[in-house]
């Protein structure tokens, strides 16, 4: 038997394949209306949609919000800019920090668009009753907070790593001092 045998993983019934398999096909459905009406991908619109709800965020705090990847977002904003969807202008408290707004163009979308996204929820959530309801939202607040603090722990894990037995010993000294 190889060792590869012996540690199999039953993709179907495995929370993060499952996770990301329910959110690629939301996304996707809900995807399609405003890609063929906008032409916007999934990345440009939950750019305008966190700008919407937090204006004047960096694209990094875009990124931080969204949890997605740095490069697509910084595409997405890049795109949005020349669709004249977005606006970039200079923070007020940090000359060297880019801030973002959604333009009156962006706006006018986002007010199209909000309401298909609501209703796709409504249709998407119909199967549950209201306690299921409550238990859903009670749970992925729960795994939410719990991925949260096992990837602050990996984090951590990889830079303790990164740093080596000798600076990790110095570091250790330095808090007992």
């Amino acid at each position: 038997m190889k060792q590869t045998d012996s540690v199999r993983i039953d993709l179907e019934r495995f929370l993060p394949y499952r996770l990301s398999v329910l959110t690629n096909v939301v996304s996707g459905a809900i995807a399609s209306v405003y890609q063929q009406r906008f032409g916007l991908t999934i990345p440009e619109w939950r750019v305008i949609a966190v700008l919407v709800r937090h204006p004047g965020l960096s694209a990094a705090e875009v990124a931080a919000h969204t949890r997605m990847d740095a490069v697509a977002v910084s595409r997405a904003v890049g795109r949005l800019l020349r669709s004249g969807r977005i606006r970039r202008s200079m923070s007020a408290s940090d000359r060297r920090r880019s801030v973002l707004h959604v333009s009156p163009d962006g706006e006018a979308m986002y007010r199209e668009i909000a309401p298909l996204a609501l209703r796709y929820e409504r249709h998407l959530l119909d199967g549950l009753r209201g306690p299921e309801l409550a238990v859903l939202d009670s749970v992925l607040d729960k795994l939410m907070a719990r991925a949260q603090a096992l990837a602050s722990a990996t984090q951590r894990e990889a830079v303790i790593r990164r740093q080596g037995p000798r600076r990790r010993g110095a570091t250790t000294r330095a808090k007992r001092v």
